[in-house]
C-alpha cells in the first residue's frame, strides 16, 4: 500500500505488483500449493518477465515468491496437523513433499520446531 497516499501500490512508480497481479499469483500459488510452481509460470501470469516479476513480487510481499510459497505450504500444514485425523507423513504428502524428513526439516526451519512438537503444543 502507497502510506503516502493510501492507495494501493502503483506498478510502475513503486515496482511492485498491481493490486489484480498480487491477487492473482497469490490465488495461483494457493490452488497450487502441493505443486512445484515455475518462476516463469508466475511471471506469465502476472504478465511481466522473471526478473521484473521477482523484484514486483518481493516489493508487494516483503519475500521472494520461493519463500511465499513454502511459508503458505507449512500454514496450510500447521492447519492439517492441528485436525490431527492425518499423520504427518500424510500431511506432508498433501503439501507437496516427497519425504517425511523434508517436510519436517523445511517445518523446523520455518516455525523453530518439528511437526510432531508442533501438534504436541496444540492439545
Amino acid at each position: 500500500m502507497n502510506i503516502a497516499s493510501g492507495s494501493a501500490p502503483a506498478f510502475a512508480v513503486e515496482s511492485s505488483a498491481s493490486i489484480w497481479q498480487q491477487r492473482i499469483v497469490a490465488a495461483h500459488i494457493e490452488e497450487h500449493l502441493a505443486e512445484a510452481i515455475p518462476l516463469h509460470a508466475l511471471a506469465k501470469l502476472a504478465d511481466l518477465s522473471p526478473y521484473y516479476f521477482c523484484r514486483a513480487f518481493k516489493q508487494s510481499f516483503g519475500i521472494p515468491p520461493h519463500r511465499y510459497h513454502v511459508n503458505r505450504r507449512i500454514e496450510r500444514a500447521k492447519a492439517l496437523l492441528a485436525e490431527r485425523e492425518s499423520s504427518v507423513t500424510d500431511v506432508a504428502l498433501e503439501i507437496g513433499f516427497s519425504e517425511t524428513s523434508s517436510f519436517s526439516a523445511a517445518f523446523r526451519h520455518a516455525t523453530g520446531t518439528t511437526p510432531t512438537e508442533y501438534r504436541r503444543t496444540l492439545a
